[in-house]
């Protein structure tokens, strides 16, 4: 594992921690909390897919 990869990983792993906090602190419903948790995924879904057609065009 290079340092470019270990930085990414503790890059997501940072991201995702803000989330679940963010989630959890709200203190909501079953229900809300799992469509605001697939709106998220959804969110670094295309975030992902934009970085990854941005990189195969460059």
């Amino acid at each position: 594992m290079s340092g470019d990869t270990t930085i990414q990983i503790l890059w997501f792993a940072g991201a995702f921690t803000l989330v679940l906090s963010s989630l959890l602190a709200r203190r909501l419903p079953m229900a809300d909390w799992l469509k605001m948790t697939l709106a998220w995924v959804a969110i670094f879904g295309l975030v992902f897919l934009v970085i990854r057609t941005w990189q195969a065009v460059t």
